[in-house]
């Protein structure tokens, strides 16, 4: 087989060795948090369907701090996992973005062009799909039409390790810048679309900290006592305004630099991400999960519930929307282009992947609270939306996934086969010659 050019304009092709093995180690991380997600969220349904379910709602109603009602800060604990925790997920999102877009492939407007066609397709989709679906019963619950343009990267994953799927590293690799670029989409949605008595003054004074945290972080000045006590003002200030909160996560990972220093050294931006990454994957997001996926089905008329056009719209928009917007659009893109898949590479890895994306979790519930209010009726239906939506997208996908697991695996081999022993694989000197 000839050797691969690893700057080619193929489609689904495998990264660097430096970005190949940068990924890897996020893609630990994430799968790691998936499954501590996965647990949360089972926790949850668990106790909110048991005879003690009346502690579960009471835990997440309870507000630690009232005495904060000045600054918009009197809480409940639910609450504080969805706005608070969340920030750190979005910080290192922006870390991921800032990241892609001047080391990784973001950076390069050809290699870009598929995953931010792919995301805006499995974007659009699903909010048509759902529109269509509520429009057509008179409009009720319109308003959350993104709902299910979210795709949850560690929840894929975990369903990838569950199902001992040997993904080669140019499909992990689409996958994840994929849902980096979802989660672009999906910050600017929740900042413009859900955003609900805004008051300019304080979203002017988040400025100032925010400003000061780049200016120490673009000197390397890490000092943790100062930079910590900054993003938390910055939150504060951002959460008083009215635009949701977690948005400061993602303009404070915005400053961070992002280029080595002159010895190799990886910079400032992959060092926190390392650092901040297990924290999001680890605590953030399961405890997250933890207060939103607790719907309880007790004395539920479920023939109700799968009738409900918001349900519909949701677990419509998640299955098949994903699929149509996600395959349709990188279809239709390599036929214009003219590009061609990589090497033992077919159009049903993509539809695969194309069905994991539909795996909608941390992000759809969040925007399924700001939609319809924490708690209320279509907030729960939502929440049994999303569950239900993917977990048949993980099931359609992993039907796909697992069928190919005999060529993944021989691909896999082949990118750690190191015959000399010097840390690389073998493929990856291949290429550079």
């Amino acid at each position: 087989m000839p050797d691969r050019d690893p700057h080619s304009s193929r489609l689904l092709a495998r990264r660097s060795w430096p970005e190949a093995r940068f990924l890897a180690d996020v893609l630990r991380t994430e799968t790691v948090g998936g499954g501590l997600l996965l647990l949360g969220a089972v926790l949850a349904l668990v106790w909110a369907n048991s005879p003690w379910r009346a502690a579960y709602a009471a835990l997440g109603d309870w507000v630690p701090w009232p005495g904060g009602a000045s600054l918009h800060l009197d809480l409940s604990l639910a609450t504080w996992a969805a706005d608070g925790l969340l920030a750190i997920f979005f910080f290192v999102v922006g870390l991921e973005l800032k990241r892609e877009f001047v080391a990784g492939d973001l950076r390069d407007p050809r290699r870009a062009a598929i995953p931010v066609v792919a995301a805006l397709g499995g974007m659009v989709a699903p909010a048509l799909i759902y529109l269509a679906v509520t429009l057509s019963a008179g409009g009720a619950g319109a308003r959350g039409w993104a709902i299910p343009t979210a795709t949850d990267i560690a929840f894929a994953l975990a369903v990838l390790a569950v199902v001992s799927s040997h993904l080669p590293q140019g499909l992990r690799a689409f996958l994840l810048t994929l849902a980096v670029v979802d989660d672009l989409f999906a910050i600017t949605i929740i900042a413009i679309f859900y955003t609900a008595d805004f008051h300019p003054l304080p979203l002017l004074g988040a400025l100032l900290p925010i400003a000061v945290f780049g200016l120490l972080v673009q000197r390397r000045r890490t000092w943790w006592w100062a930079l910590i006590p900054l993003a938390v003002t910055a939150w504060t200030l951002v959460h008083a305004s009215g635009v949701h909160a977690t948005v400061a996560g993602v303009l404070l990972g915005f400053t961070v630099p992002v280029l080595t220093g002159k010895r190799g050294e990886p910079g400032l931006a992959e060092r926190l991400e390392h650092r901040w990454r297990p924290v999001s994957a680890g605590i953030a997001v399961p405890l997250f999960a933890f207060f939103a996926a607790g719907v309880s089905l007790v004395d539920v008329d479920l023939g109700e519930v799968v009738r409900d056009p918001v349900v519909l719209g949701v677990a419509g928009g998640l299955v098949l929307g994903k699929v149509v917007g996600v395959f349709g659009s990188t279809f239709l893109l390599a036929r214009f282009t003219r590009a061609e898949l990589d090497d033992e590479i077919s159009w049903t890895d993509l539809l695969g992947l194309a069905l994991l994306a539909g795996i909608g979790f941390t992000v759809s519930l969040l925007i399924g609270e700001l939609a319809f209010g924490p708690g209320s009726p279509e907030d729960e239906r939502v929440k049994a939306a999303v569950l239900v939506g993917s977990l048949i997208s993980a099931v359609l996908a992993s039907t796909v996934l697992i069928r190919r697991n005999r060529v993944y695996r021989r691909i896999s081999e082949r990118e750690s086969r190191d015959d000399d022993g010097d840390g690389i694989p073998d493929v990856y000197q291949q290429e550079s010659r």
